[in-house]
Formats: C-alpha cells, sequence, structure tokens
C-alpha cells in the first residue's frame, strides 16, 4: 500500500511544479489564474492523501474548508480579470 502513496505523492509533486512553471511563464494573466486553481486542487488533495495516510480524519475538514476558500479565491480573481480585460 505504501507504494501506492509513494506513486500518488509523485504524480502530484510533479503536476505541482509543471503548475508553477505555469504560474511563473503565464503569458496571460489567465493562465495564471488557471494554475493558481491546480495548485489549490494539488494542496487539498494533498491535505486529503495525508489525512487518510495519519488516519487524522480532522484534516478532511480542514481540506474542504481549504477548497472552499479556494474556490471563492478563484472566482474573485476570474471576476477581477475579467472587469479588466
Amino acid at each position: 500500500m505504501n507504494i501506492i502513496y509513494i506513486i500518488v505523492f509523485s504524480l502530484m509533486a510533479i503536476g505541482s511544479i509543471l503548475s508553477i512553471i505555469r504560474f511563473v511563464k503565464g503569458p496571460r494573466s489567465a493562465d495564471r489564474a488557471v494554475a493558481l486553481d491546480n495548485l489549490s486542487i494539488m494542496i487539498t488533495s494533498a491535505m486529503v492523501l495525508l489525512a487518510l495516510i495519519f488516519e487524522r480524519y480532522i484534516y478532511i475538514d480542514v481540506a474542504l474548508i481549504y477548497a472552499v476558500l479556494g474556490f471563492i479565491g478563484i472566482i474573485v480573481i476570474a471576476r477581477y480579470i475579467e472587469g479588466a480585460l
């Protein structure tokens, strides 16, 4: 079972690195917003996976709150970009 966790964390790390690259190099602000949303999803999924590994299910509640706040933040950024264009 541990090898599955290692594979999942490795794939999430690769995805996070690619999202950070897109966030830094993105030619438009919409690309940066999408990369930030992707990073938020990766962090949320990492929190859920860590909660399952450590069997501390209170962290799932923290991940849910983080996901809701991340969603609201992305909506605010999208509204700002829409008004700025």
